[in-house]
């Protein structure tokens, strides 16, 4: 996925503001975060995560996401 559609950048944007987790898909694997924000990063669009339960920080560029769901 190149980038997101608007209703997935909606769906971000409220996750981000609201502390709510997030199911990212990425290379066949799962990634389930807290966004904290949406930032450009070597001229690329970064999602800034934390894990959940470790609160090890996480940089997933957009572009290499194959997709995104809410969690609960």
């Amino acid at each position: 996925m190149a980038e997101l559609s608007h209703q997935q950048y909606d769906m971000l944007e409220h996750a981000i503001a609201q502390g709510r987790r997030l199911s990212v898909y990425r290379r066949g694997t799962e990634y389930v975060v807290v966004p904290t924000s949406l930032a450009i990063r070597e001229g690329r669009e970064a999602l800034e995560t934390i894990h959940p339960t470790t609160g090890a920080q996480l940089t997933l560029y957009v572009d290499e996401i194959d997709g995104i769901e809410m969690v609960g």
